[in-house]
């Protein structure tokens, strides 16, 4: 238990947390889902963003490439436009979201080494880095009472033309930002004795 805590202070300091505000990891976690319902009254200010930013600059990444790049959109225009490109059933679940956010990550840099692939992953380590920087998003979002939905479904080419992402960058996911208007219910989890093997 004190290594969790210790964990969970370290993480959320790093990332800039409020002694005040900090809950245990575990708390963040087990609170934290994929919301499909937010309350449209509520906004987030673009420095409420960036500090969520800030903590996913925090997490790791190959050679400390840092690959992962993020296109906020904050106006009522931008979000609306975000929102006519993530397909309709998640139009709908992000009906009262007031932040919509592309991540993206940058081509043949995590995984490479000279200009050249350092293993059969190639460019996948760029979408493992992202994928990190993500969830550190996620996370604390979620210390931060706030809740998100990460979307696949996305039409890339109109979201490239939207926020004028560079061809060098790849378009990984689509992340709502609100606050949830219900609590969705915990999808069970696989029994852990069916995920790992110990040698």
């Amino acid at each position: 238990m004190f290594i969790q805590i210790a964990c969970a202070a370290f993480m959320l300091c790093a990332c800039g947390g409020n002694q005040t505000s900090v809950k245990s990891f575990d708390d963040i976690v087990a609170s934290r889902r994929s919301v499909r319902d937010y309350d449209a009254s509520k906004t987030i200010s673009q420095e409420e963003v960036m500090e969520l930013i800030k903590c996913a600059q925090e997490a790791p990444s190959w050679a400390n490439q840092q690959p992962s790049k993020y296109y906020v959109a904050i106006s009522p225009e931008k979000v609306a436009a975000v929102k006519e490109l993530v397909g309709d059933g998640n139009k709908r679940n992000t009906a009262g979201a007031p932040v919509m956010i592309v991540s993206t990550y940058v081509k043949t840099r995590s995984g490479f080494f000279r200009g050249n692939p350092a293993n059969e992953i190639g460019d996948g380590w760029g979408a493992y880095d992202n994928g990190l920087s993500n969830a550190y998003f996620i996370l604390k979002a979620r210390e931060r009472g706030f809740d998100t939905l990460i979307m696949g479904m996305r039409d890339s080419d109109e979201l490239r033309k939207l926020f004028a992402i560079p061809d060098d960058e790849c378009i990984m996911a689509v992340i709502s930002l609100g606050y949830r208007a219900s609590d969705p219910n915990r999808p069970d989890r696989k029994p852990t004795g069916e995920i790992v093997k110990y040698y």
